[in-house]
């Protein structure tokens, strides 16, 4: 399925364009915001070349994954989501949002459309994410969109010179709260 464009409550999930680039660079070139991801602070040469990819692949049939911006009124890009498909109708989501725009509500909000969008669209069953035990903000996403607490997975990433652990959350199709999301 492509191009894929989600209407959120506040954000729109689309494809990613060239001219992303600078936006998608202050958020992965930004150590404040790689310090929760699962990978070092990238140069622009780096975005540049991750956007190509990400295009690339979001044509190949079947899609593997579904990798969008997240951009504000008037087109702005203030982050990204992804569900990476694998398994048996099983994803993995990952968001990060600009540092500028934290604590906005963007990430939940982007979360919440491409869960739903995996859920009602995807025929997923399960939704797992892996985040950073330090990552308060992003633990809180997961807890206000109804992912569970399942365990800790140690040692599970190498970023910025060391091993760290992640914490998994997800979230099963036939959750109570997953039939309000799918209803958005």
């Amino acid at each position: 399925m492509y191009p894929v464009t989600l209407t959120g409550r506040v954000v729109t999930l689309r494809e990613f364009r060239d001219d992303d680039a600078a936006d998608v660079h202050a958020i992965i070139g930004d150590d404040r915001v790689t310090q929760y991801l699962s990978f070092d602070s990238r140069t622009m040469r780096q975005s540049v070349d991750m956007i190509n990819g990400i295009k690339e692949r979001a044509t190949i049939e079947p899609r593997a994954e579904y990798y969008l911006a997240v951009v504000l009124d008037g087109d702005r890009l203030a982050g990204f989501v992804r569900l990476g498909l694998g398994g048996v109708r099983a994803a993995k989501l990952g968001y990060a949002t600009n540092a500028n725009h934290w604590g906005k509500g963007y990430a939940t909000d982007a979360s919440r459309t491409i869960i739903a969008f995996g859920f009602s669209r995807l025929n997923l069953h399960r939704i797992t994410a892996a985040i950073g035990p330090s990552s308060a903000a992003s633990i809180a996403v997961a807890t206000k969109l109804g992912l569970q607490y399942e365990g800790r997975l140690r040692d599970h990433v190498f970023t910025n010179g060391e091993w760290r652990d992640s914490l998994l959350y997800a979230k099963i199709e036939t959750d109570d709260d997953s039939r309000e999301i799918q209803d958005l």
